[in-house]
Parts: C-alpha cells; structure tokens; sequence
C-alpha cells in the first residue's frame, strides 16, 4: 500500500496564519524533524517546521507538571482558545511573569517590534491607570512572582519613578524593567536612581547582535555603542540585567554563543534570553518560511557555539515545556560551574507536592564540593535551591546569591505559524490589557491589541454560530 511521506504523531488546534480562524492540525514526522500540518477552507494548506530535533521535542511531556493556576480568572469560556482571553477559566496556568505596558511611545521604530511602538504611537497610560493594573495582577496572584515594567520604552515615561515606587509597594517578589538601554547609556544618574531600587529588581536589556547589519535589520540603526554603554553603567553598579536577544535566522543566530560568552564577562548579567521572532506586530524584511528559527534550532546553536553546556543542561521548563527552555550554571572566582545536568528528570517532578524537587545524589553533591569554598555548607546549598526550574530561582547559602547564577533562557512566542493550543493554555508570559484584562502574551499580540479585536469580534461571531 501507497505510505505517506511522514509518520503521524499527534493531533492538536492550530490557526490559520492568514485568518487567524481555528483550524485542526497535525504534528508529524519528518526525517527527523517535526512539522505541523494544517488547511483552512479559506487559504489552503500549510506545512510548518516547529522543531528540528525530534528526539527533544518527544521528550518535553515528561516535562509537564500539574497546573499551578491563578487565585482567580477573569472572563468567561465561551468561544473557545484562543478567542477568550483572559485568562479565561480554561488557561491552565498562572503568570508566572506578567507584563505591564506603561506606554506605547518609544524612542525607536524597529522594524521587529510585536507592539507596533513608535515615538509618534498611542500614549502614556497614567500613573491611575497603571497602579489598577498592578492591583489587578495583585488580585490573580496574591504575591506576583515577577512584574515587568514594559512598553513601548517605558523610560520614557513622565511619571516613570513614581510607578516604580508604587509598584515597589506592592507584595511583588521580582521588579523588571524592559528597556532598549538608550536612556541608561545617556545618563548615568538615571542608572544610578534605578540601582535604588534593589534588592529585587532588574533590567531586562535589549541587546540582539554585535553586528551593525543584524542591528539595522532588527532596530533600525546601530546600537552597538548605546548597548556597551549601558552595559558600563550597569556594571558600575552591578544592577542585575538579564540580556535579551531577538533572534532571526541568518541573522544574529550565528553569534548565540558569543553573545553568551560576552554575558559571562559582565559584573551584573545574570543571564541571556533567547527569544525568536513572534510573526506579529511590526515584522518588516521578515519572511516566515525563510526567516523563522525554531526553539530547537537555538538549543542546537548553543550546545553548538559554546563548551559550558551539555543537552541536558538546556531543559524543557515545566510550566510550559512546549515554549521554555532553561539551563543553570554558577558562577564563581571568574568561572561558572553548569548545574542543570546534576537533576534527574526521572525524579524531577514530586507530584504529591506539586513542587520540584532535586536528585540529592553522589554526582551533584561531588560536583558541589568541588566548586564551593570551604565554609559553604553543600547540603544547605542543595536543600535551598527550590526553585531551579521557575522563572525566578534562587540559590539561599553563605556566600552565595543572585549574583552568582547564570541562566540561559529559551523563550518561544508562538504565533499564526506554530499556534498550538496545547501551549498556548500553559503559558505563564502574560500582558495587562488596557481593560483590565491578563493575556498570555502570544495572543494579545495576534488578537488582543487594538484594530485588531475589532476582527476579533468578527472571529467570535463566527465561532458562536458554528457552535449554535
């Protein structure tokens, strides 16, 4: 009998990347990569490659662990993922990090932006409707694991230190700020008036390719100088930063490990983020079928361009193991010790508690005692690192604190192309919208933002009446 030229896996809802209309979907097998297959009535089929290593993307269901969800939801189920945003009674995890625009206006128009932001777009929220947002996030949360303070460029703000302090106010365990680093670089006692701050704060800094082509491309200009400048105040005060790559294949995704090699160097990086292009805001000189770069094809570049990390350092994070990748090291004396390998994935999950919980084995505990100093206790060590595979971890030992972890982060937005509502139910990367509202990020930025629910209506409509 004829065979079929792939090996049927699963089955999943995806969307249309033309119409953004809920269409089934296939995942499959493909010399050893994995596609998604899919067809709308209105535009016809289309085949995606959403990972190049297959035997990685098997893996990730042994990641799943029980869903952790919020206090309380906010809409209705009514038309189904991903028309009933949010988080509607259906999403199966809370925000694990919830992201607040303060204002659309930025200082840049990148030619990659998923919110449309510009100097000449939207306005400032005021400083009442942003303490609403943070009491909102209050109320799904109880104590919100970490609130990033977004845009637009939210430095630009008129009123950016009075949200700070009025965020800093509120039971938040982490403050981020997500900048393009250019009011940093220009001003060293703005730096300065943000390192008051700490504890518990930190910048989440642009910083996407050393290369003045791949800036052009992505940010519209140059920003190599802006980038190192920050970087310089940053250090100076040792202001924890996690640096965030935006990446496009061919792009900057041959610089991955310098990138990372370069973070390891700097006093105040705590780690790098990795995140491909989301097919949604502003994408201009992108095409998806030649530009797109999968989580699969970051992990392979990693492994590939740097010697610190083995695979199983760089693993699927539970929350949503579809979407997140993390790896852990040390650093200590100038050097940095991976952790992540140390973890049995087999013991990893303690599903009685609803918590992760660590192998105390010989090899991690031989491992601790050779990268410790005498007088750092590696049991408390070992007992203390609760949080390895959360968004926010943190190592409780003499001697030792956030300034010694380095984490790698893989971060997928999906989009139209990739859209799975397996994942898309698990995600913990959340926006506040205008209204009150707590989006996963993936879909407020395909149908949540603007002109855009106007369509979305139209989609609901049409859902109602098929459901009818």
């Amino acid at each position: 009998m004829p065979e079929r030229p792939y090996t049927y896996y699963d089955f999943t809802i995806s969307i249309c990347p033309e119409c953004l209309r809920r269409v089934d979907a296939k995942i499959v097998f493909e010399d050893d990569k994995v596609y998604m297959l899919k067809h709308c009535t209105h535009h016809g089929s289309f085949k995606v490659l959403i990972a190049s290593d297959k035997t990685y993307y098997k893996n990730i269901r042994n990641y799943n662990k029980p869903s952790e969800t919020p206090l309380r939801f906010n809409t209705p189920t009514l038309y189904g993922c991903p028309y009933d945003c949010g988080l509607c009674y259906d999403h199966e995890q809370h925000s694990c990090l919830t992201v607040i625009e303060i204002t659309d206006r930025c200082n840049l128009t990148c030619p990659t932006c998923y919110a449309m932001s510009s100097p000449h777009y939207g306005r400032h929220r005021t400083v009442e409707e942003v303490e609403k947002m943070l009491d909102i996030i209050v109320a799904n949360e109880g104590r919100p694991d970490v609130v990033q303070i977004s845009g637009g460029e939210p430095t630009l703000h008129p009123d950016f230190f009075a949200i700070l302090d009025i965020a800093r106010k509120k039971p938040i365990r982490h403050l981020m700020v997500n900048t393009n680093g250019i009011r940093i670089a220009k001003d060293r006692e703005f730096a300065a008036r943000l390192a008051a701050y700490c504890p518990d704060f930190e910048i989440y800094l642009q910083f996407d390719s050393f290369k003045p082509e791949a800036l052009e491309r992505l940010r519209g200009r140059d920003l190599t100088d802006i980038r190192l400048k920050a970087l310089e105040h940053l250090n100076e005060l040792n202001l924890s930063t996690t640096l965030v790559v935006t990446l496009q294949q061919g792009v900057n995704d041959d610089e991955i490990g310098k990138i990372i090699e370069f973070a390891l160097q700097q006093r105040c990086v705590r780690g790098v983020t990795f995140q491909p292009t989301q097919v949604a805001g502003r994408t201009e000189h992108f095409d998806p079928a030649r530009d797109r770069i999968t989580l699969t094809d970051v992990r392979s570049r990693i492994l590939e361009q740097t010697t610190l990390f083995q695979p199983n350092d760089l693993i699927p994070v539970p929350c949503n193991p579809d979407a997140l990748v993390m790896g852990y090291a040390l650093k200590l004396a100038g050097q940095a010790f991976p952790l992540t390998r140390y973890i049995d994935p087999a013991h990893l999950l303690d599903n009685s508690r609803n918590t992760i919980v660590y192998e105390q084995d010989t090899e991690l505990h031989k491992h601790l005692i050779g990268i410790f100093s005498t007088g750092i206790s590696v049991d408390r060590v070992e007992n203390n690192m609760k949080q390895l595979l959360c968004c926010l971890p943190f190592v409780e030992a003499p001697g030792l604190g956030y300034d010694n972890l380095f984490r790698i982060i893989i971060m997928r937005f999906i989009d139209a192309w990739d859209f799975d509502v397996r994942a898309i139910k698990k995600s913990c990367v959340h926006i506040v919208h205008k209204d009150g509202r707590i989006v996963p990020f993936e879909t407020m930025n395909l149908f949540y933002r603007d002109e855009k629910e106007e369509y979305l209506k139209q989609l609901q409509q049409e859902r109602k009446n098929a459901l009818i």
